[in-house]
């Protein structure tokens, strides 16, 4: 587990203590947020994914909420469910992995343009190692976009995620970047609260600007 500052390792426990594996063994063709809050995610990578780069989907779906018109030269799936995964049309290339059980990626280092984790963030355990290992594998001035609602499974989210609302989500997510080392970090939200869609977040941590090794 990675130390942050203020935070005991118990901020990070889960109601469900089970291998995260088991729960999610059986596919889920569903989608966690509404149609308008899926539309802003889409708004959201159309400003800022690099055309024709290639992305990496972290804790993925069946879905991924790509631009329609937008095309990449790789999009490469995380998830824990094959399935899932499988049926997305969106993949290139695809990777099952329990993340709180091992957060090291299977990508070479600087071999990627942008990556997303889309309502999943509040699932790892060691955020900042998962974290960490991202910033490793984008290329410099890369862009990491965390976007997130206030819709969970709540027995496997942790504790501090639980405990806190969507600007002090945000505000997390916030830590978890700077303590991975990501040179700068924008968080606003996309969807405010109290309107008749589900709110949205995004937290977009950037790698630093310098050629990696120079």
């Amino acid at each position: 587990m990675t130390a942050l500052p203020g935070l005991p390792p118990e901020a990070f426990a889960k109601q469900d203590r089970t291998p995260d594996a088991l729960f999610y063994a059986h596919p889920r063709f569903v989608t966690h947020i509404d149609d308008a809050a899926i539309e802003a995610i889409t708004d959201l990578y159309r400003t800022h994914l690099p055309p024709g780069g290639r992305i990496l989907d972290l804790m993925s779906s069946w879905v991924s909420h790509l631009p329609v018109e937008a095309a990449y030269a790789a999009v490469i799936g995380h998830g824990l469910n094959e399935r899932e995964l499988a049926a997305n049309p969106r993949l290139t290339q695809r990777f099952v992995q329990d993340l709180n059980a091992d957060p090291i990626l299977p990508l070479e280092t600087a071999s990627i343009d942008a990556a997303l984790i889309c309502v999943g963030v509040q699932y790892l355990e060691d955020p900042v190692a998962v974290l960490r290992e991202v910033a490793r594998v984008l290329v410099p001035n890369a862009a990491v976009i965390i976007s997130f609602s206030n819709r969970c499974f709540p027995t496997k989210a942790v504790a501090i995620w639980r405990a806190l609302g969507g600007d002090d989500q945000a505000r997390l997510i916030d830590l978890y970047l700077r303590h991975a080392r990501f040179s700068t970090v924008e968080a606003y939200a996309v969807v405010p609260e109290g309107g008749l869609s589900d709110p949205l977040w995004a937290v977009i941590g950037r790698t630093d600007p310098q050629v990696k090794g120079a």
